[in-house]
């Protein structure tokens, strides 16, 4: 195959829908806006590490992307390379499994920190994926289909995230003793990660180069100074993300302020992510379309918007049904990020290395999401939760206004790159 076609890509695009909804049912199981802090804080975690966990998360995936964005340039079997990163995501979600599952942790004053361990490792795995998952994407796909290609594929994450949302509240409403019953969807979680990681062995790419170039950490340096310092729209865009990150401190948030407020049963985290799901596939597969006709950072302000709205409605909640808006909202919010994040991502590299901008995002942020998580875990600590929903709508407002006014659509024209001897291209 010299190179990909229109048949290749729709190839992929199946495959990928398969994938995608195996991912999404066993990620059902360890969601970070509801299971993970909800399962910290019974566990007996410090309210301060259970709401931290998305923005966690976030800090945790930035941590080796710069690094295996460096070391993985002169991949030349993409596809292999996926799968093997892959490997550190599945044995780390079976010892998970393992150890809630037979272990009697119940009987451990610090089972929570266990679990924390499990964690980090967990946010760790992902971000060595993300870099070399997208360039493979990339050469899994066609540019000018991207869009559709993401918005179904996530369309169908939030519809295995649906239906494993109906196993989760059945699991965590039966007879299995705490904390066995999540050991369990661990194990469900490892199950589906491991189909849908075998999946891509049926993808088709294209070829890596015959005459390979082969580019030094010294090459990648100088790039990375090009991209951060020459390229003035991408820069804009960081700048907007700042703010965006108080998204991450609310997700962990929510679940935590509302269970206080309303006192609900654990096993409701099986209904908030029912709800996420739908609202997050249905907005991914709009946004997806909208965004290749219209450009991608009118979905991604879809994306800011739907979070402002969670703060409100968490902040004027008075019954259990505001509590489903808030997390549907979330789930609105993170189904338009995910194929805008990664389309604009696709949109600024144009014909420069995907994985260096990838990982440069997350890195440049990762300061910023400590802040936010230090700042509003102080204030929760002092029991000011309206303080720090303030303090959260505000950033993210804020954030909108910079998208809107500062950032140029990079699809409505070729991104330039000043370079440091003084030329663009």
């Amino acid at each position: 195959m010299t190179e990909l076609t229109l048949a290749d890509h729709n190839h992929n695009l199946r495959y990928n829908i398969f994938h995608e909804f195996f991912w999404g049912f066993g990620v059902a199981f360890h969601t970070i806006y509801a299971v993970i802090p909800l399962f910290l804080r019974t566990l007996g975690a410090p309210e301060s590490i259970a709401m931290s966990s998305a923005g966690l998360f976030s800090i945790l995936i930035a941590l080796p992307m710069l690094i295996i964005a460096a070391l993985g340039r002169n991949i030349r079997n993409i596809k292999r390379a996926v799968i093997l990163v892959h490997c550190a995501i599945l044995a780390v979600s079976f010892l998970m499994g393992f150890t809630f599952t037979y272990f009697k942790l119940e009987t451990f004053s610090s089972a929570w920190m266990v679990y924390f361990i499990y964690f980090l490792l967990y946010g760790l795995a992902i971000g060595i994926i993300i870099p070399i998952w997208a360039e493979f994407l990339n050469k899994a796909t066609l540019r000018s289909e991207r869009g559709r290609f993401f918005g179904i594929g996530f369309a169908f994450n939030s519809l295995g995230s649906f239906v494993g949302g109906f196993a989760l509240r059945s699991l965590l409403s039966s007879n299995v003793p705490f904390p066995h019953n999540f050991g369990i969807g661990f194990f469900i979680l490892f199950a589906s990660l491991t189909i849908g990681t075998f999946l891509f062995l049926f993808y088709r790419t294209q070829p890596a180069p015959e005459i390979p170039v082969n580019k030094t950490l010294k090459d990648f340096i100088k790039d990375a100074k090009q991209i951060m310092w020459g390229h003035k729209n991408f820069q804009k865009y960081l700048f907007s993300r700042i703010f965006y990150c108080a998204s991450l401190p609310g997700m962990g948030l929510y679940a935590i302020y509302c269970q206080d407020k309303f006192n609900f049963d654990i096993s409701e985290v099986g209904i908030f992510t029912m709800l996420n799901v739908v609202a997050s596939g249905t907005t991914s597969y709009l946004v997806g379309k909208t965004g290749d006709k219209w450009g991608h950072k009118s979905s991604m302000m879809v994306a800011y918007v739907s979070h402002f709205l969670a703060v409100v409605l968490a902040i004027f909640a008075q019954n259990m049904v505001w509590v489903y808006g808030i997390f549907m909202a979330i789930g609105a919010g993170q189904g338009a990020f995910m194929p805008s994040a990664m389309n604009l991502v696709y949109d600024f590299a144009e014909d420069r290395d995907t994985k260096t901008y990838m990982a440069l995002i997350d890195s440049f942020l990762a300061p910023f999401v400590v802040v936010f998580i230090l700042g509003i875990g102080i204030l929760i600590g002092q029991g000011a939760y309206m303080i720090a929903l303030s303090i959260l709508g505000g950033s993210l407002f804020l954030g909108m206004l910079l998208l809107q006014f500062l950032v140029r659509d990079p699809q409505h024209g070729k991104e330039s790159v000043i370079y440091v001897d003084g030329f663009s291209s």
